[in-house]
């Protein structure tokens, strides 16, 4: 994963600030405490207060006090400044999923380390602060000008928008079936259907799995070239960690064949979890994603856009439905629910036009809670795989949630992967719509 060169501005704060003498010189040197036990040591502190604070780490920040779970030690970061004076940095998220990166000073040898200094640093991959050489060589913290605090294609809190979803349908020289999907309101998006045309035609209908809404038309012929237009008015809410007490975490730990657990997956867990088989569930889940970001590129070549694990895995490359299927299945085979979601991502730098086509993300259950990820998007902009782990932005519509769907009247195949597209079948060989997604932000953005 692409890091940020924060070690680089660490390492010589708070050099050897004087020089020994000749005959000091001649001393032994003391041992070099290695990057190991400095993780020992922010790692039992950590575990220490939490295990006094009821299952939570306390930490003050702007004269409040929040309580924190360890996400992750960023180990790359770890770094000795002199002689028994060390440098940890890691990850801590509260209940709502906002993550700080919260550096921390430490003082002592193995296994007697204190802590002399602790600043939170980010929140959400957003620095608080920078670090500056001065002109006597060393480092301070400098703020951060306000307009370096926005995040590449978030919009957080809640969007606004129209969202215009059209299909036109091939010529056909048969009878045919079509199946649209139709978006839905939920707690974190309110969907009005503003206009379904061609209107009187078909039925709206949900699949009974998941609830997901759609439009099933019977077609012949003369509807050859026929548009097909959905507009909604969409008001979407940004996303963190929630509770969803209308579903069981056990149904999604299941396997399927484009989504399989086992056998190769554990063969991957045991090199991705080395050192994690204790931790909780977020941090085994932290680490997977971490891995998955690591491991496969996203690339629209060869037979991408399926949701298959084994082929992210064997290619290493995809677009978001690979990077989220693989997520998938390796979270399952380490006992941890994960979920598939799908949609369309809105640009925030704009109010208006054309949406490049669906977007898809996943979901993963830790701490009696559902927890967003987007690790395709955290791949793409590496500055923002600390929001995307426990986030989706509110400039996004939901089309459709989960894998291997049926419906009634059923497709030839039994079951699609995943619903984002209008699925067109001619006498049961499946046909290809041409699809467009458009929109406009009804609260403008400067």
């Amino acid at each position: 994963m692409k890091r940020l060169p924060i070690l680089s501005l660490i390492l010589i704060l708070l050099a050897c600030s004087s020089q020994q003498s000749g005959e000091e010189k001649q001393e032994p040197k003391p041992q070099k405490t290695t990057i190991a036990e400095i993780e020992a040591g922010i790692r039992n502190y950590i575990d220490l207060e939490t295990e006094n604070s009821g299952g939570v780490f306390p930490l003050v920040h702007s004269r409040d006090t929040m309580n924190l779970k360890l996400v992750r030690v960023h180990t790359e970061y770890l770094s000795n400044l002199g002689p028994e004076r060390h440098f940890a940095c890691v990850d801590l998220a509260d209940e709502q999923g906002d993550v700080y990166d919260v550096d921390f000073f430490l003082e002592g040898k193995p296994g007697s380390m204190k802590i002399t200094e602790t600043t939170v640093h980010k929140k959400n991959g957003k620095p608080f602060y920078s670090w500056k050489q001065q002109k006597d060589k060393t480092w301070s913290r400098v703020p951060i000008d306000s307009t370096d605090k926005t995040l590449m294609g978030v919009i957080e809190g809640k969007d606004a928008f129209i969202f215009r979803y059209e299909a036109i349908v091939p010529e056909l020289k048969d009878s045919a079936r079509i199946w649209i999907p139709i978006a839905s309101s939920n707690d974190f998006q309110t969907v009005s259907l503003v206009e379904r045309a061609p209107q009187n035609r078909g039925e709206l209908m949900r699949e009974k799995n998941y609830g997901n809404q759609y439009w099933y038309m019977d077609l012949d012929p003369d509807d050859s070239g026929m548009e097909i237009t959905i507009e909604y008015d969409v008001t979407r809410f940004e996303k963190g960690p929630y509770e969803d007490r209308g579903s069981d975490p056990a149904d999604y730990l299941g396997s399927s064949p484009l989504l399989p657990t086992g056998g190769r997956f554990n063969s991957i867990l045991d090199n991705v979890l080395v050192g994690h088989r204790t931790d909780s569930k977020l941090m085994q889940a932290r680490a997977i994603y971490d891995f998955v970001i690591d491991t496969v590129r996203y690339r629209k070549a060869g037979e991408y856009g399926t949701g298959d694990a084994n082929y992210a895995c064997d290619s290493g490359s995809g677009n978001c439905t690979e990077f989220h299927s693989y997520f998938i299945s390796l979270a399952r085979s380490a006992g941890i629910p994960a979920r598939f979601a799908i949609g369309a991502a809105i640009p925030s730098e704009r109010n208006e036009g054309g949406v490049n086509g669906y977007h898809c993300w996943a979901e993963f259950y830790a701490d009696g809670k559902w927890w967003p990820v987007d690790i395709s998007e955290a791949d793409k902009y590496s500055a923002l795989s600390t929001y995307y782990f426990g986030h989706h932005p509110a400039n996004r519509i939901e089309f459709s949630r989960g894998r291997d769907l049926t419906f009634s009247p059923t497709t030839s195949s039994g079951s699609i992967p995943f619903f984002a597209y209008p699925v067109l079948e001619e006498q049961g060989v499946e046909r290809s719509t041409q699809n467009t997604f458009t929109f406009e932000r009804k609260k403008k953005i400067s």
